[in-house]
């Protein structure tokens, strides 16, 4: 059976208070990405829009079954033994739903497991981990505490981390050529600029011709650990943001239309003249949209780049569950909106078979999918996030047996 992952991208949105003139642009551009065949698709190995792996282990040709020692020396195999779970189902997160589908088909070639991921967004994934409806959940977002008393005894295993870009339609400008400054990018978002010529862009940007033309917010409309992230840097940043506004996988948004996903974001932004939007990197660089350059806590402007999310983790304490927010790092190098994303399990397993098969799957992901995790603009777990990684794995259990030595 051909592995199946549902990476809708359908788009929902709503426009909030627009001019007039404004609204006709909306309600044109909006139906263009409606009925548009080619809008803003979610990278995928099948599309072409993934970079395959030139190396032996990719899809096509997969490296025999191996074992991978962890950080403290025990090797452990990359397939489940005999007599465990052939198939997972598992859903969540959009910003890794690139890497997941590549991962997953990979370890299909490798150990005859299929992984029917769906990307419906963090608050989903969390959802439907609560209920037991999937063997894991996927979320960019730690989970508040009402959703931890809801799932108890949930493991955060992290996979990877990665950049969010702020993305932009402004005819003839290049990537990092516009600057952003964490006041005025807040400002944008409360809705307090709406103007790309606004005195407060132009003062970071006195060498670019920015248009006299509407600011367009573009957000999520779903659940979303990617909006936990970029919320939790403005809240971060701008006290304004954090009194008015908040951080969380869903927020009141002051202004704006809503996509759904990355994809309805990155789609939403490159169909509207003037639209600004936060997406994952690798959705920014698979639809080709120009992203700003963000000035960091040292007070340097950066693009979003595998080496600023990693720069972003150098230095981090991570905290034995693993869940920690890496946003205006003071690393001078750090890009300012990263984080990690995770994968979401209990600890107590009731089925052994399932059981074994997550977690042998979890292990090879962090150990041997690294390669393929750069290739597609995620940034590998730093040394100590791996660690803490480990040890959270190592607490899965079935019938009160650890599953890992």
């Amino acid at each position: 059976m051909e592995q199946t992952i549902n990476m809708e991208t359908h788009v929902s949105s709503s426009v909030r208070a627009f001019p007039g003139a404004l609204r006709w642009v909306l309600a044109t551009g909006l139906l263009l990405a409606a009925c548009s065949p080619t809008a803003a698709p979610l990278p995928s190995s099948s599309s072409g829009n993934i970079p395959s792996v030139s190396s032996p282990a990719s899809a096509a040709s997969p490296v025999a079954p191996s074992a991978q020692a962890g950080t403290g020396g025990t090797a452990i195999s990359d397939c489940p033994p005999s007599g465990s779970s052939t198939r997972l189902d598992g859903a969540g997160a959009t910003f890794p739903a690139p890497l997941y589908q590549r991962w997953f088909s990979d370890y299909k070639a490798l150990c005859n497991v299929e992984v029917n991921y769906q990307a419906i967004g963090s608050g989903g994934g969390i959802q439907q981990h609560t209920a037991k409806t999937v063997q894991f959940g996927a979320s960019d977002g730690i989970m508040a505490q009402a959703q931890k008393d809801a799932a108890r005894g949930t493991l955060a295993i992290p996979t990877v981390a990665g950049p969010e870009a702020i993305v932009m339609n402004l005819p003839g400008l290049q990537n990092g050529q516009v600057k952003l400054t964490p006041d005025t990018l807040a400002g944008i978002f409360l809705g307090e600029i709406s103007k790309w010529n606004d005195p407060r862009i132009r003062s970071d940007n006195a060498s670019v011709n920015l248009p006299d033309m509407d600011v367009i917010v573009v957000h999520r409309s779903d659940g979303s650990g990617t909006t936990n992230i970029f919320t939790s840097y403005l809240a971060a940043v701008s006290p304004a943001w954090k009194d008015r506004v908040g951080a969380g996988n869903s927020v009141n948004w002051p202004t704006g239309l809503g996509g759904e996903g990355n994809a309805g974001v990155a789609g939403q932004v490159r169909q509207l003249p003037g639209a600004v939007g936060y997406v994952e990197f690798a959705y920014a660089k698979q639809n080709n949209l120009v992203w700003a350059a963000l000035r960091n806590k040292s007070g340097r402007f950066v693009e979003p780049s595998l080496a600023g999310a990693t720069a972003a983790m150098e230095g981090v304490q991570i905290p034995d569950s693993t869940e920690v927010m890496i946003v205006d790092s003071a690393n001078a190098d750090a890009y300012p909106i990263a984080g990690f994303t995770w994968l979401l399990v209990y600890e107590d397993q009731q089925d052994a078979a399932v059981a074994r098969t997550l977690v042998h799957l979890m292990w090879w992901a962090m150990h041997k999918g690294g390669a393929i995790a750069t290739q597609l603009d995620y940034s590998t777990l730093s040394p100590a996030a791996l660690r803490a990684g480990e040890a959270q794995l190592r607490k899965v259990k079935a019938g009160g047996v650890p599953i890992l030595p």
